[in-house]
């Protein structure tokens, strides 16, 4: 029989927490839902604040997730601007803003935050993109007149910085620690394909090479302002914008003390189940997912949108009815004229052979395979393809399998 509750808490007004709350309604949970979240705006999707948001190209309401008609039919307890700042799971009590109260179910979906790069607090100038206000304030020095750019870190977020500040007429520098952008994700082999798109859109692209120190000078008014970088070899490249996109941290910290596993992220069951009455979804969670037999935490948008779906179901579930949470990850990218797309997961080791298109115009399929296993599909503007391998992913194609069906591709 399903549990019964008359409350759900939900820690973090994210894209996850949001369909956590989506969830409950649609399927006909009458009691009360509570939304909290640190920040003051409604709930917002993410994606476009380093692209089309970032551009201008995108109102401010339109990243909103809810309009004011659709949030009001959810009939949440909405508690935006407070802070989760304490739990104790054995006293099923959640302290908010430091007053503690109880709770009857608890969804944890607090996400994660960005790096910073050391000695840069106050430094104006510097910033990192995880927020609409941290999007505001690089926009706003964009509009301002910034004519050259430098992304530290050449993950996807840093990447499509530096595609929207490219379209926008700045003189961009990208710098990766790694011999090849991406590589963590992608390999070295597809890492160098994504390099090429940047550099032949005029971005200065420097690879193996650590940022050693910000450069910063006082302003007109007294305020230290950057106006470069020094790189581990003793370059430098001048600047008058630097967006640092070198990865994030789980927002665990509250946790401590709280009762639950914390290690990178909240550790939860094959279900999303943290302990009784607890479930975690989106970045924060770490999950083991009976698919790929490994403990993961997944930082994409399709994740937080199926595990917030998941995690809400699973709250109201008894242990019999739990189902584990077993997806294929799934993201995109857009970057310049480029849709990039990976299906599934790789390996340090996989093999990768192109199955389809071109690499040399950046328009291609290339399958990983390990261990007569197929394990992901990179699409480069060959989103139907890429959408059809996810299939096969799902399914748990054999390698052989998959390339056979990628042969009868035109």
């Amino acid at each position: 029989m399903p549990v019964g509750r008359d409350r759900v808490t939900i820690v973090g007004a994210s894209l996850a927490g949001y369909w956590v709350a989506e969830t409950l309604r649609r399927d006909g949970f009458k009691g009360v839902v509570s939304l909290i979240g640190d920040e003051s705006h409604v709930p917002y999707d993410r994606p476009p604040l380093s692209k089309k948001y970032l551009a201008g190209g995108v109102e401010r309401h339109r990243v909103d997730l809810g309009d004011a008609e659709k949030l009001a039919d959810l009939d949440l307890d909405m508690r935006l601007g407070h802070r989760a700042t304490g739990l104790n799971v054995a006293d099923h009590t959640l302290e908010v803003d430091g007053v503690a109260e109880p709770f009857d179910g608890l969804v944890i979906a607090t996400g994660a935050r960005c790096r910073t790069l050391p000695g840069t607090d106050g430094v104006a100038g510097v910033h990192t993109l995880r927020t609409v206000d941290d999007a505001d304030a690089i926009r706003a020095v964009m509009d301002a007149g910034a004519q050259r750019l430098v992304v530290v870190g050449a993950g996807f977020i840093g990447a499509e910085v530096a595609s929207t500040a490219v379209e926008r007429g700045l003189e961009v520098t990208m710098v990766e620690a790694l011999e090849a952008p991406f590589g963590r994700v992608l390999g070295v082999e597809m890492g160098e394909v994504l390099a090429d798109v940047h550099r032949g859109h005029g971005v200065d692209l420097r690879t193996g090479v650590g940022v050693d120190e910000v450069l910063a000078e006082p302003d007109s008014g007294g305020r230290s302002r950057v106006v470069g970088i020094r790189l581990a070899d003793g370059s430098e490249v001048r600047s008058d914008l630097v967006v640092a996109g070198i990865g994030v941290v789980p927002n665990v910290a509250w946790l401590e003390g709280s009762g639950l596993k914390l290690a990178d992220g909240l550790v939860c069951d094959e279900t999303c189940l943290a302990a009784t009455d607890v479930v975690a979804a989106g970045d924060v969670a770490r999950w083991t997912n009976p698919r790929y037999g490994e403990s993961m935490r997944v930082e994409h948008w399709d994740n937080a949108v199926q595990q917030g779906v998941h995690a809400a179901r699973r709250l109201l579930q008894s242990d019999e009815e739990a189902q584990p949470f077993s997806p294929v990850p799934w993201f995109w990218s857009d970057q310049y004229d480029r849709k990039v797309q990976l299906a599934g997961r790789t390996h340090p080791d996989a093999e990768v052979s192109v199955v389809t298109g071109s690499v040399e115009e950046h328009r291609f399929v290339a399958y990983y395979g390990h261990a007569g296993r197929f394990l992901g599909a990179l699409g480069m503007n060959r989103p139907r393809h890429v959408m059809q391998s996810k299939g096969l992913l799902e399914q748990g194609a054999t390698w052989d399998e998959a390339l056979a069906f990628a042969a009868d591709w035109d």
